[in-house]
């Protein structure tokens, strides 16, 4: 059985040890963070406009009224 290994380290101690790794681990390494970032970005906008408020019927009424909208405004 194996066990995670937990260490207490510091921002300054990573980065020291990032600084040390090759430049194309470094960029490795920077996709990777920036994939995370845009994962929990996405998860907290898809959150935030979550909502059982709109169903499929609400949704084509609106988009049917905004098409007569401009087909009226296309009219002479």
């Amino acid at each position: 059985m194996k066990t995670p290994l937990q260490i207490d380290v510091t921002f300054e101690q990573i980065l020291a040890l990032v600084k040390q790794l090759p430049q194309q681990q470094k960029i490795k390494l920077s996709k990777e963070l920036e994939k995370e970032a845009i994962d929990s970005t996405l998860t907290r906008l898809l959150k935030t406009f979550k909502t059982d408020a709109l169903d499929m019927q609400t949704i084509t009424e609106e988009v049917e009224r905004v098409r007569q909208e401009m087909y009226d405004k296309k009219k002479p």
